[in-house]
C-alpha cells in the first residue's frame, strides 16, 4: 500500500491497518489492498461500540445515582472508587446539616482537616464560615446543609481535576434533589464554575441571580481565600447581604 493511502486512512481513523496474506500465498497487488482497507474499517466500527459503551455506563451511572435515597448516597459515596482520589484520602466527606434545610451551601473539595473529620468546613474556614453564617442569624446545622462538589480530598490541596468533576458531580447533583433547597451559595471558583457550567471568574458572577437545577444560586468567596485576601472579606459580606434579601423574597413568595 503507498504511504499516501496509509495516511488517508490514518487521517479518518481507519488504523493501525492489518494485513491479511492472500489465499493463493502472493502478495502485493490490488486484492491485497482492499482486503487491507476492509479489515482496518472492521476494526474503527468494531472500536465504535466501546466509546459508546462508555458514554452509556456514564450515564447509567448518574441515572441510579438520581435515583437514590439519603442512605443510599452515603453508601456509594463512601464506597466510591471513580476516580483515583478515594485511594490517596482518609475518608470520603459527604456533608453535613440539616436534611430538609432552605439554605444550602456548597464548597470545591475537602481539606486535610475536613479529610481527617469527615466534616466539610472544618478549622481556621470553617470557623470563618461559622461567623459568616452568625452575621446573617444563620448557625451550621440549622436550616443549613453544607456540602463540597468532591467527597474526597484531592493531594496536596490540589485544584480539582476535570475528570474528578465529572464523577462527583451526579453525588452533588443528588443531594440538590433531596434537599431541594430554596437558595444555594456557591463559595469559591470551582464550586461556582461547576454548579454554573462556566469558566467565568467570581468577580463576574458576583451580585446576580443564578439557577442550578431551578433553584437560585448566589456566588461568593471560600473562607479559605477569605483567610488570605482579607480586603475581599467586604464583597463577602455584601453577597451574604444579598443572599439574606433573596431568601426573604423567596419565603415571602411561599
Amino acid at each position: 500500500m503507498s504511504s499516501r493511502r496509509e495516511l488517508f486512512l490514518e487521517e479518518i481513523g481507519l488504523t493501525p491497518l492489518w494485513r491479511l496474506k492472500a489465499r493463493d500465498g502472493a502478495t502485493g497487488g490490488d486484492g491485497e489492498q482492499d482486503r487491507t482497507v476492509a479489515v482496518a474499517a472492521d476494526s474503527a466500527v468494531a472500536a465504535k461500540p466501546a466509546a459508546g459503551h462508555h458514554a452509556n455506563d456514564v450515564n447509567d451511572r448518574a441515572g441510579r445515582i438520581a435515583r437514590m435515597d439519603w442512605a443510599e448516597l452515603k453508601a456509594t459515596v463512601a464506597a466510591c472508587t471513580a476516580c483515583g482520589l478515594r485511594k490517596n484520602c482518609t475518608q470520603t466527606v459527604f456533608g453535613v446539616g440539616d436534611e430538609q434545610a432552605d439554605w444550602l451551601l456548597v464548597g470545591e473539595a475537602p481539606g486535610a482537616e475536613e479529610d481527617a473529620r469527615g466534616e466539610p468546613f472544618v478549622g481556621q474556614a470553617g470557623k470563618l464560615l461559622d461567623g459568616m453564617l452568625a452575621a446573617i442569624e444563620l448557625k451550621r446545622g440549622a436550616d443549613v446543609y453544607i456540602a463540597n462538589v468532591l467527597k474526597c480530598r484531592p493531594p496536596g490541596n490540589r485544584n480539582p481535576e476535570p475528570l474528578e468533576v465529572a464523577q462527583c458531580s451526579p453525588f452533588l447533583a443528588r443531594q440538590v434533589e433531596l434537599i431541594q433547597p430554596r437558595l444555594i451559595l456557591a463559595m469559591g471558583r470551582f464550586a461556582c464554575q461547576t454548579l454554573l457550567d462556566t469558566d467565568a471568574s467570581i468577580a463576574s458572577l458576583r451580585g446576580r441571580l443564578h439557577r442550578y437545577q431551578g433553584v437560585p444560586l448566589i456566588v461568593t468567596y471560600h473562607p479559605a481565600y477569605l483567610l488570605r485576601s482579607l480586603p475581599d472579606k467586604a464583597k463577602a459580606w455584601e453577597d451574604l447581604c444579598f443572599a439574606r434579601r433573596t431568601m426573604a423574597g423567596l419565603l415571602s413568595q411561599s
